[in-house]
């Protein structure tokens, strides 16, 4: 009986990255979709997708495997390394040294 429980586990959570992965995709293409569309698009829209797409990989994230402590930590290093080399980004306006900042202050 504990097979079957297995079993049903493992497909749910197939199914619940799946689901993800679908959602993900339609809120990045909206996204890309109202970037063409210039000024005339509601900043709140915008900002529903970007907080969408974040929500969306950290539990992805979670669902394979991984604790967002873990994303925080790799995301940190990611942001380091970029720091160091230099970055487009960084370069252009210490975007990767803000982004740090933010992530390491932040509290709630």
């Amino acid at each position: 009986m504990t097979m079957r429980k297995d079993n049903f586990n493992i497909m749910t959570n197939i199914k619940i990255i799946e689901d993800l992965k679908a959602q993900l995709l339609c809120i990045i293409g909206e996204f890309f979709k109202l970037l063409t569309k210039g000024n005339n698009v509601a900043q709140d829209s915008i900002l529903n997708c970007i907080s969408g797409a974040i929500i969306i990989l950290y539990i992805l994230g979670e669902k394979l495997g991984y604790s967002f402590l873990d994303i925080d930590h790799v995301m940190k290093s990611k942001l380091d390394l970029g720091i160091r080399a230099e970055d487009q980004v960084e370069k252009e306006g210490k975007s990767l040294s803000k982004l740090k900042r933010y992530i390491n202050d932040r509290r709630d």
